[in-house]
């Protein structure tokens, strides 16, 4: 068993009264390396997922008395991590090609870490439109590679990293992971769980609603975009949740992340700061079982729809919260990215190549991300299986910092083999069609396998603000 997933479990141990199920009911198979990184990331990935099924199985023994089976492929762990760059669309010729996205291949060029004037490096995020804007601005570069180097390296690391900060942008100077967990934020982190689950209301118990999937009956808002946050929510719709996505018309998105992290999924237009928007928000509230949100910490305390407010206004709810640094500790009010967490927790420092020049190195994947999702999911079901016995609300927290030192603490490969790739016909048959609203869509199926209750989406990717903003159940 490795050691991430026996972190995921002393969770569940911690989180609920029930006992872990046995090995023999929870295989994992195949190992790193997948992908070029010496990080264990399909295999941390796996972990989580494993969790997830856990949960699941736990769940659907309650409602049925009837235990079931999990199995988690390594390979195919890894390569989920990668979901949104393995989407294919049909040609002129109808031919199924990866999807060309131009606005995000350039922006993952100037994403990147650059050398700074004292000899460090920093990583500005440049993920969306009106944020790429600000940041350069801030730099006085234009979008290119060779103009954004040239800016960062008339900048000491860590006046670049406060500036940024004081922006309210994104971005980061470069750490080892001795030297994150040497200051105060890597300390807060370090003695948490990497999912916390916190009692923040009493109610009544609530049974798991009846049904032939393990979720049915239960409803979710997923307040969150851009991408641990639309990956938990789409993995409980993969479980049989109701999932009603509410972003605002004006907010900016990227459209593959959209397309990929969309199925099973409902979405409605609201504008949290119109009185009309937060009084529909009050009442879908009013209705549902989980809100995820994945905003800065004082954003919807602001708004009306902080933990303690949303179980005020339901009690009972799952309240998930999803953010890079978490809710404590001197960075927690700093948004974020994957490649922030990375460059703040050593794994961009400490994953470098052995061989050559010394360059930060990005993950060839997603891997905090997509590892977050999958315990804010998780944590999403151990909570409301503790609700289903002892009643309350619970507020779930995740970070993508705290993913990322899961990852690190998981060891480094000390070789990695030439040629690591995962293959076309090994992609494909991971693959699955969907008739989506602009046509034909080739994606990767869910991975986690269970025995008697086989994850699946009803529906397809959806259209932003395509769905009133209702229950349809």
């Amino acid at each position: 068993m490795s050691s991430a997933f026996q972190e995921v479990l002393g969770i569940r141990q911690k989180s609920r009264p029930a006992n872990v199920i046995d090995d023999s009911h929870v295989r994992i198979h195949g190992a790193d390396p997948v992908l070029p990184t010496r990080f264990r990331i399909g295999e941390t990935a796996a972990a989580a997922l494993a969790g997830v099924g856990v949960a699941v199985a736990d769940l659907w023994e309650m409602k049925t008395g009837r235990r079931q089976s999990v199995d988690v492929d390594v390979r195919a762990s890894a390569a989920a991590m990668r979901s949104s760059e393995y989407l294919q669309m049909p040609n002129k010729d109808g031919v199924f090609v990866d999807m060309q996205d131009e606005h995000h291949d350039a922006m993952k060029r100037i994403t990147q870490p650059w050398p700074t004037k004292d000899g460090r490096w920093v990583l500005p995020h440049f993920g969306l439109p009106n944020l790429q804007r600000r940041v350069l601005d801030l730099l006085g570069a234009e979008p290119t590679p060779e103009s954004v180097a040239k800016a960062v390296s008339k900048w000491d690391a860590l006046d670049l990293e406060n500036a940024l900060d004081e922006a309210r942008v994104c971005g980061g100077m470069v750490r080892s992971n001795a030297e994150w967990l040497a200051e105060k934020h890597g300390q807060v982190l370090a003695a948490k769980p990497v999912v916390e689950i916190i009692k923040i209301g009493d109610s009544d118990p609530e049974p798991m609603p009846e049904g032939d999937r393990p979720l049915s009956g239960i409803r979710a808002l997923d307040l969150t975009r851009i991408l641990a946050g639309p990956v938990a929510a789409r993995t409980l719709a993969e479980h049989g949740a109701e999932v009603l996505m509410v972003t605002a018309e004006h907010l900016p998105q990227i459209e593959r992340h959209v397309i990929d992290t969309s199925h099973g999924k409902r979405s409605c237009f609201l504008d949290l700061q119109t009185t009309d928007g937060a009084t529909q928000l009050t009442n879908l509230v009013r209705g549902t079982d989980v809100f995820s949100q994945g905003y800065r910490p004082d954003v919807m305390d602001k708004l009306g729809f902080g933990p303690e407010q949303v179980a005020s206004i339901r009690p009972g709810v799952i309240y998930v919260s999803i953010s890079c640094y978490g809710d404590d500790g001197p960075y927690s009010h700093r948004a974020g990215w994957e490649q922030v967490a990375q460059v703040m927790t050593g794994i961009a420092a400490d994953g470098s190549p052995s061989d050559g020049a010394y360059r930060p190195t990005l993950l060839p994947a997603a891997a905090n991300d997509y590892t977050t999702g999958y315990l804010a999911a998780y944590g999403t079901l151990l909570a409301l299986a503790r609700r289903s016995l002892d009643g309350g609300s619970y507020h779930v927290r995740v970070s993508l910092c705290r993913s990322g030192m899961m990852i690190y603490q998981q060891g480094l490969i000390d070789e990695l083999p030439d040629g690591l790739a995962l293959g076309a016909n090994e992609l494909d048959a991971l693959r699955m069609d969907t008739q989506a609203h602009f046509g034909p869509v080739r994606h990767l199926r869910p991975i986690l396998g269970l025995s008697e209750t086989p994850p699946h989406w009803v529906l397809p990717t959806v259209k932003l603000g395509a769905s009133p903003p209702a229950w349809q159940s």
